[in-house]
């Protein structure tokens, strides 16, 4: 667990004095709420679905108030969606799904943080870029792990392989989010879960939202399908290339491994998810495919969103992060 953050805004100034207090009823929010409180506030009413907040009642979950103010900030969320990537489109022939999801891979024109911390980037910006992945690393898998009660047959099998690697193969050293604990700490990090919550971007947080909407949805199991399997697909070369940043700023193995890992891990993946895994969700229910393609749009266009806040920062001369706020 972690302590509750500080609010950016109305909605989360109002949801977080709430959950200082046992479960009661909230206010309903009227009209559109700015990207910083939006997605703060997402994120803490998703969180209550994950490890919760130090103090929180655990009642919350499911206190029907907060879900209908979740309903609202989701419905806003969906909405910038769909202006982003628009509707998803006719459902496209199974057969084609992999080829479909590579045409996306080679479409997408947002700058490379990757190839950046390979080169380029300071400690400092390395540092940055490890705060920003804390914010899913430390939970890694478990957002598309809502998937699996809603799947069968052969994708429930596929996504039961790649989730499996991702959380160690029953081994606990090997857990990929324990593996990014200790890449944070090898680097002088905090590594407490949550710890850099109030200093991480509403457009991070986002990332983390938009698979959380998609896993906890069952009607966007099609769309948590096919963010994971584009997810899989563009990781293992991003991932070669931090863990050569890592060692060109002189880093050890400990802060190399996670990233080591996931070169080999997510190269094999990358077959699974693209045809067993989102072809085969097309092929079972060819009704599914086209929001299995929506979902990766929608990877692409939120992690896109953030790769160019991100190196915007940096050619400025300026951090991605929020400013640490002053105590309250």
């Amino acid at each position: 667990m972690s302590a509750l953050p500080r609010p950016r805004g109305p909605v989360s100034e109002q949801l977080l004095e709430a959950l200082g207090s046992p479960p009661h009823a909230i206010a309903r929010v009227s009209g559109p709420v700015e990207d910083e409180d939006l997605h703060l506030a997402l994120y803490c009413c998703y969180e209550l679905h994950y490890r919760g907040f130090d103090g929180v009642d655990d009642r919350w979950e499911w206190e029907p108030s907060l879900l209908t103010l979740r309903g609202v900030l989701e419905r806003q969320f969906e909405a910038e969606l769909h202006d982003l990537v628009g509707a998803p489109s006719a459902p496209p022939d199974p057969r084609e799904m992999d080829a479909l999801l590579r045409e996306l891979m080679l479409s997408d024109d947002s700058p490379s943080v990757s190839t950046f911390i390979e080169r380029e980037a300071t400690d400092e910006q390395l540092l940055e870029f490890m705060k920003h992945r804390s914010a899913y690393q430390l939970k890694e898998a478990d957002p598309h792990s809502w998937a699996l009660p809603r799947l069968s047959g052969r994708p429930k099998a596929a996504m039961v392989e790649i989730q499996s690697d991702e959380y160690g193969n029953g081994r606990e050293s090997d857990i990929h989010a324990d593996l990014f604990a200790r890449a944070m700490t090898a680097v002088g990090l905090d590594a407490s879960y949550g710890a850099y919550l109030d200093q991480i971007p509403g457009v991070t947080l986002a990332t983390v939202n938009l698979m959380s909407l998609f896993g906890l949805h069952r009607r966007l199991r099609g769309a948590i399908v096919g963010h994971l399997a584009l997810f899989e697909m563009t990781s293992s070369v991003p991932n070669r290339r931090y863990a050569n940043g890592l060692r060109r700023l002189g880093h050890g193995e400990e802060a190399c491994l996670f990233f080591d890992v996931h070169v080999v891990a997510d190269a094999v993946h990358e077959s699974v998810a693209a045809v067993d895994l989102a072809g085969g969700l097309a092929e079972q229910d060819p009704r599914l495919g086209a929001d299995v393609l929506w979902g990766a749009r929608a990877l692409l266009a939120i992690d896109g969103r953030w790769a160019r806040h991100t190196m915007q920062s940096w050619e400025n001369h300026a951090s991605s992060l929020r400013r640490e706020p002053a105590l309250r």
